[in-house]
């Protein structure tokens, strides 16, 4: 927990707050092994990133005294749109992807995913709001991304996916076989597709090429998904 991500409730005063949920407190007693007087980056959700002075700390809560002063780190300039992953490798994914400054996300069902993968309990939105929050306290980071689940692929791809590329959005679709390397250090805003493990069929990849999509590469080795997400937006970034 490289930042203590304080939400509304958290605020008993505009420059006081107290924690009182067992995880982040477990966290301060027994890894950052707090003590009064220590002083600890915070951030309000959504909000400013600042320091904060632990003022008490016992079994059921810890109150800083707060100065948070700084914006948080700028977003990554990309609309990630993800074939939905097994559940385990869903849940690292979202941390992954929330660390490294994504701040749309949208799990899309392909072929290759399996229909089971969307009852999940991983799915429920205060799972996924977990996930999310680990990501920001790991990079510092306080605003939250969004989360949509596209259960339909047909429908996503010729009815929604025109209304999200702006003129101005770079389609990128990262397959296997793709005869373009995926780019560098790209300015535009990107819409990013994934495809699940073994990738999307051929009627997927068509479609994303018809509707203007790039498509890229990543070299001749095959990469897990999570690998994959990660490798990819470090070099879109």
């Amino acid at each position: 927990m490289n930042l203590i991500l304080l939400g509304a409730d958290d605020l008993i005063a505009p420059d006081h707050a107290r924690v009182t949920d067992p995880r982040r407190l477990r966290h301060l007693r027994e890894v950052h092994r707090a003590t009064v007087g220590d002083e600890m980056t915070l951030g309000i959700e959504g909000g400013v990133i600042g320091r904060g002075r632990l003022e008490s700390i016992d079994a059921e809560s810890a109150e800083f005294s707060l100065r948070l002063e700084h914006a948080p780190p700028p977003p990554l300039n990309v609309h990630l749109l993800l074939a939905l992953p097994r559940p385990r490798m869903l849940a690292r994914s979202l941390e992954h992807v929330t660390a490294l400054g994504v701040k749309h996300i949208t799990l899309l069902h392909t072929r290759r995913v399996e229909k089971s993968y969307w009852q999940s309990p991983e799915l429920g939105a205060e799972k996924i709001r977990q996930h999310l929050i680990l990501g920001l306290e790991q990079a510092r980071d306080t605003i939250m991304p969004t989360v949509t689940q596209e259960k339909l692929f047909k429908p996503f791809v010729e009815d929604r996916l025109p209304d999200l590329m702006t003129p101005a959005t770079r389609g990128i679709i990262a397959h296997p076989g793709m005869v373009n390397a995926c780019p560098r250090a790209v300015s535009e805003p990107i819409m990013l597709a994934i495809g699940p493990e073994g990738g999307f069929v051929d009627y997927e990849v068509e479609q994303f090429l018809s509707a203007g999509f790039q498509g890229v590469h990543l070299g001749e080795r095959i990469l897990r998904v999570e690998t994959a997400v990660t490798a990819l937006l470090a070099r879109l970034g």
